[in-house]
């Protein structure tokens, strides 16, 4: 076991011998000085782990000690001890950067929480989720094979995401191949669940099935709408369950979770179809028969969502909606910086329809660039990367404005992301699909198994463009590799980021419901 070294300054040292005693019984190194000055000279002379530092010393006051000495070694922990309760006096130790702040009487428990806070946190902190995780293992094992709907999958993900974050904060992370294990597992389950109930949900309304991407701003966002109240729906693409859960303590500095859940995408788990849904309320087939001046299909070179803002100005027209919206895609920096820049003009509109690309431009840029991909080596690392951006980003100085505005927001994303490890073969004509994780074509040729087929589009209400056509969808973490340039191409692509095929953590997103803190 590390002993840890505390230098302790007190002018009244002598009367601390059984805290002192106390804590070398428990394995302390202690050094002990008189005065400011003294503790100074000790800090410049040696390396300590902690520092107790009395605030009412003659002389150099703890407050001025605290100053100097963060200067010497910014990164020690100092805990402040003082007699007084005086606001000012705690409001500056805090500013000082201290570690922790004890009032007199202090007792040697207290003293010894305080060290263990400091010293061993992350070490007790990785002992007990690693022991809860182990003491959970076993529950979601037996929830991920006896479950039969989408609500105990929902828990499963929300749970399995759940650990992924606790695990991440933990030390040595011993129980992280484990957990992905475990996900791998999920995801096998969650595919065959897929397969077995998916077709009934799009053709049964009144099933028990999950809201699904064309549900979603007729259930989640309309209803939210009130005159002379503007509210916000912001899509960030391709965000994850995981990625929201790290933005939400930076977003919860202005607002409160009034509401937070999820919703499935459709298939294929992509922008072209499962962002358009979003805003046309409709199944890829209806967009396409309703709305072919609008609808791009797989056959054509052109942007495939190039027309959102008309597809959500019909959808509003079929549900009597008959509001003032504005529509705002952010693909570069000064775009969001416009947004900001006429913030006031938004507060003119009921509804105001922000989608930010960012997301889906980092995991497509990963894919592309090896210098990205080292920055992003595994998922903590995406979410880290994730979070800077946001933190930087003018979406979050978007959701500060609307915070201090008193205004509402609604969150979500089109779809998911998942990291994929292992090729599947396949073969098409030219006109294939290039998506790595679903094909559309005629004539398709791989091996049955790990994939999801639909032999009649119709079936999924997906667009049918010849006789033959057929959609396969690669589930859990594969990806689909040509024969031609093999080994090239699986290197390439192995370890990336894709979407548009079945896992957990494509098509299950959340979706968030923010209020304003201020009123």
């Amino acid at each position: 076991m590390q002993k840890f070294k505390i230098l302790w300054a007190d002018d009244e040292i002598y009367l601390l011998k059984p805290h002192i005693m106390f804590l070398e019984e428990k394995g302390f190194q202690i050094t002990t000085v008189n005065s400011g000055l003294d503790a100074i000279e000790k800090v410049e002379e040696d390396n300590f782990d902690v520092i107790f530092l009395d605030e009412m010393m003659p002389g150099m006051t703890g407050l001025e000690t605290l100053q100097q000495i963060k200067q010497l070694k910014p990164q020690v922990p100092v805990i402040m001890i003082t007699k007084s309760e005086e606001e000012h006096i705690m409001d500056d130790a805090i500013g000082g950067q201290i570690a922790d702040y004890l009032i007199k009487p202090i007792n040697p428990s207290q003293i010894l929480l305080s060290v263990k806070k400091i010293l061993q946190n992350k070490q007790l902190i990785s002992e007990k989720t690693n022991s809860s995780y182990q003491q959970d293992f076993i529950n979601i094992s037996m929830a991920y094979n006896d479950a039969d709907d989408y609500q105990s999958w929902t828990e499963i993900f929300k749970k399995l995401t759940y650990w992924e974050l606790e695990i991440d904060k933990t030390e040595n992370k011993s129980m992280q191949e484990v957990l992905e294990t475990q996900k791998s597992e999920a995801n096998t389950n969650f595919a065959k669940f897929i397969k077995r109930n998916y077709l009934d949900w799009i053709n049964d309304s009144q099933s028990n099935r999950p809201l699904l991407s064309p549900d979603v701003m007729k259930e989640k966002v309309f209803p939210k709408i009130k005159p002379g109240k503007p509210l916000f729906f912001v899509v960030i693409d391709n965000l994850r369950l995981d990625q929201w859960e790290i933005l939400e303590p930076l977003v919860s500095e202005f607002f409160n979770v009034e509401e937070e859940s999820t919703y499935f995408s459709i298939l294929p788990t992509t922008t072209a179809y499962a962002r358009n849904a979003l805003f046309s309320g409709m199944m890829p087939s209806e967009m396409a028969r309703f709305h072919p001046q609008l609808w791009e299909g797989e056959d054509t070179d052109e942007g495939k969502n190039n027309h959102e803002e008309a597809f959500l100005e019909e959808q509003l027209k079929k549900n009597r909606l008959n509001i003032k919206f504005s529509y705002h895609k952010i693909l570069q920096a000064y775009q969001g910086k416009n947004v900001l820049d006429q913030f006031n003009n938004l507060l003119n509109f009921d509804l105001n329809v922000l989608v930010y690309n960012f997301v889906d431009m980092m995991s497509h840029a990963r894919t592309d660039m090896k210098m990205i991909r080292e920055l992003a080596p595994n998922e903590s690392a995406y979410r880290s990367i994730t979070k800077s951006w946001f933190t930087h980003s003018s979406l979050f100085g978007l959701f500060k404005k609307i915070g201090e505005a008193g205004l509402e927001v609604v969150v979500t994303t089109d779809h998911g992301t998942i990291r994929v490890n292992k090729p599947y073969k396949i073969i098409g004509d030219r006109n294939i699909t290039t998506n790595l994780r679903y094909k559309q074509g005629k004539n398709l040729n791989f091996e049955s198994g790990k994939v999801f087929e639909i032999k009649r589009p119709e079936d999924a209400k997906l667009p049918k463009f010849n006789v033959s056509t057929s959609y396969v969808f690669a589930v859990e973490d594969y990806f689909f590799a040509y024969p031609n340039n093999y080994n090239h191409y699986v290197n390439f692509y192995k370890d990336t980021f894709q979407h548009g095929g079945v896992s957990l953590e494509e098509i299950i997103v959340p979706i968030i419901h923010l209020k304003p803190k201020k009123y």
